[in-house]
Protein backbone atom coordinates (compact mmCIF):
# COMPACT_ATOMS: atom_id res chain seq x y z
CA UNK A 1 0.00 0.00 0.00
CA UNK A 2 1.19 3.46 -0.80
CA UNK A 3 1.36 6.21 1.79
CA UNK A 4 -1.42 8.17 0.05
CA UNK A 5 -3.74 5.14 0.13
CA UNK A 6 -3.00 4.56 3.82
CA UNK A 7 -3.71 8.21 4.56
CA UNK A 8 -7.03 8.08 2.69
CA UNK A 9 -8.01 4.90 4.52
CA UNK A 10 -7.16 6.49 7.87
CA UNK A 11 -9.18 9.61 7.01
CA UNK A 12 -12.17 7.45 6.03
CA UNK A 13 -11.99 5.52 9.31
CA UNK A 14 -11.82 8.76 11.30
CA UNK A 15 -14.83 10.18 9.46
CA UNK A 16 -16.82 6.98 10.05
CA UNK A 17 -15.97 7.15 13.75
CA UNK A 18 -17.08 10.78 13.97
CA UNK A 19 -20.37 9.97 12.23
CA UNK A 20 -21.00 7.08 14.63
CA UNK A 21 -20.27 9.36 17.61
CA UNK A 22 -22.69 11.98 16.29
CA UNK A 23 -25.46 9.41 15.89
CA UNK A 24 -24.89 8.04 19.39
CA UNK A 25 -24.98 11.56 20.84
CA UNK A 26 -28.31 12.31 19.10
CA UNK A 27 -29.80 9.03 20.33
CA UNK A 28 -28.62 9.69 23.90
CA UNK A 29 -30.03 13.22 23.94
CA UNK A 30 -33.36 12.04 22.50
CA UNK A 31 -33.64 9.12 24.93
CA UNK A 32 -32.97 11.31 27.97
CA UNK A 33 -35.11 14.21 26.70
CA UNK A 34 -32.19 16.64 26.85
CA UNK A 35 -31.49 19.53 24.47
CA UNK A 36 -28.52 19.48 22.14
CA UNK A 37 -26.33 22.51 22.91
CA UNK A 38 -24.58 24.07 19.91
CA UNK A 39 -22.47 27.14 19.19
CA UNK A 40 -23.69 29.06 16.16
CA UNK A 41 -22.46 32.53 15.16
CA UNK A 42 -20.82 32.90 18.59
CA UNK A 43 -24.17 32.27 20.29
CA UNK A 44 -25.09 29.26 22.37
CA UNK A 45 -28.32 27.65 21.18
CA UNK A 46 -30.27 24.69 22.53
CA UNK A 47 -32.04 22.39 20.11
CA UNK A 48 -34.70 20.00 21.32
CA UNK A 49 -34.54 16.72 19.43
CA UNK A 50 -37.78 14.97 18.61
Amino acid sequence: MKTKEKDEELVNKILQGLELSRKKLYEYKKRNNQPLVLLQDNKIIKVKLQ
